[in-house]
């Protein structure tokens, strides 16, 4: 017997956010956790949010943190999950 486990609907509350430039330098970006899923999101001109992209974690993401390397010029998240 094979089990499959899916998930028809995404996990809507936000329980964690990181702000920083990940996709390029000097764009403001904001990283939202939502259950295993982490989002990229960034705001335009008018103040809405435009969909960057998106990443399943294999666990429960816990908590985030954006960091960024000596004399680099784009931000890296670190996650903590229960996995």
């Amino acid at each position: 017997m094979h089990l499959y486990h899916l998930t028809l609907q995404r996990a809507t509350g936000v329980l964690a956010v990181a702000y920083g430039a990940y996709s390029a330098p000097k764009v403001h970006e904001i990283a939202l956790v939502s259950g295993s899923c982490i989002e990229i999101v960034r705001p335009d001109e008018n103040g809405r949010l435009q969909y960057v992209g998106r990443a399943e974690a294999f666990g429960q993401v816990r908590s985030i943190a954006a960091f960024r390397l000596t004399g680099a010029k784009r931000d890296y998240l670190i996650v903590g999950s229960d996995s």
